[in-house]
C-alpha cells in the first residue's frame, strides 16, 4: 500500500503585534479612532472589520461626544473634591479632638536682692539644679566663710529673667549684714585716698649786694661803702669819683680821685 498524502495546509501571513485581538479590542474602548484604524490592519475578515467599526463608532459617539459628558464630568470631579470629603466625613467624628498640651513655661529667675544668702539659697533651689555663687560687693572685703546671713545686694541672672535650663549659673554679690550696699559693682568700701602733691618751693629772690660800711674812705661819706671794685661794678657805679657815695681811698690806687676806673 502507498502511504496517505499529505494534507495541504493553506499559507497564513504573519501576524504583527498591532494586529493582536486583545490589543485592538483595548483600543476600540479607550480610544476608539485608533482602534478602529488597527481594525482595518488587522487580519480580521471583512464582516469582523465592519462590525467592530460600526460598534466603536457608536461607543465614540454615546460617551465621548454626549453633550453631557462634560457635565457628568464636573459632577464627578466635584463629588471627588476635598470639600465633599471633608463635609462627608465630619458628621462622623462626634467626638471632640484632644486639645494640644501646652508647652511648659520657662521658669524665671526670682528677686533675691535685700535677702539673707540663706534665702536666697532657698528661693532657687527649687530652681536650678547647680549652687548658688557667694561673692562680695565691695572689691576690699573679702567674703566671710560664713555668710549666711550677709545680705544680697546684686543677683545674676536679673529678677524676672527665663531660666532656659536648670544647669543656668546663679551668683549673688554680699555685703555683711549692717553695712551698706555700693552704688553699682566693684566699688571700694574704703577707697584710698590719692597722696596730696607736694607744693613746689618758691625760690627766694636773691638779696641784692649791700654795701659794708667803711668809715676808711675818704670825701665818700654816707652810709654807702663798697669792699672792693667788683662790688662797685656789681652795683653800677663804677668809676666813682672822690665825693660820690661809696668813694673810698681803698678803690683808688692811684689816688687821682677816680676810683675803679677799669
Amino acid at each position: 500500500m502507498y502511504p496517505p498524502p499529505h494534507a495541504h495546509t493553506p499559507w497564513q501571513p504573519i501576524r504583527r503585534w498591532w494586529q493582536h485581538p486583545a490589543l485592538i479590542i483595548t483600543a476600540l474602548v479607550l480610544l476608539p479612532p485608533a482602534g478602529i484604524a488597527l481594525v482595518w490592519l488587522s487580519q480580521w475578515n471583512q464582516k469582523k472589520k465592519i462590525i467592530a467599526t460600526v460598534l466603536s463608532g457608536l461607543w465614540f459617539l454615546v460617551v465621548f461626544l454626549s453633550p453631557d459628558a462634560p457635565k457628568k464630568t464636573g459632577d464627578d470631579a466635584k463629588s471627588k473634591s476635598p470639600t465633599a470629603v471633608t463635609a462627608t466625613a465630619t458628621p462622623q467624628s462626634s467626638a471632640p479632638a484632644a486639645a494640644a498640651p501646652s508647652p511648659t513655661p520657662a521658669s524665671a529667675m526670682p528677686s533675691v536682692v535685700g535677702t539673707p544668702f540663706a534665702g536666697a539659697e532657698k528661693a532657687v533651689e527649687a530652681l536650678l539644679d547647680t549652687e548658688l555663687t557667694a561673692r562680695s560687693a565691695y572689691t576690699d572685703v573679702t567674703l566671710g566663710a560664713d555668710h549666711t546671713q550677709w545680705v544680697v545686694c546684686f543677683q545674676e541672672p536679673e529678677a524676672g529673667s527665663a531660666l532656659a535650663s536648670k544647669s543656668v549659673s546663679a551668683t549673688v554679690h554680699l555685703v555683711d549684714a549692717g553695712t551698706t550696699c555700693p552704688t553699682e559693682k566693684g566699688t571700694a568700701l574704703r577707697p584710698k585716698s590719692s597722696p596730696t602733691p607736694k607744693p613746689t618751693p618758691t625760690p627766694e629772690p636773691e638779696p641784692e649786694p649791700t654795701a659794708d660800711n667803711d668809715d676808711s674812705g675818704s670825701g665818700g661819706g654816707g652810709s654807702v661803702s663798697y669792699r672792693n671794685c667788683s662790688a662797685v661794678k656789681a652795683a653800677g657805679k663804677a668809676p666813682i669819683r672822690r665825693g660820690d657815695p661809696g668813694y673810698g681811698s681803698h678803690l683808688d690806687r692811684d689816688g687821682d680821685g677816680i676810683a675803679c676806673e677799669r
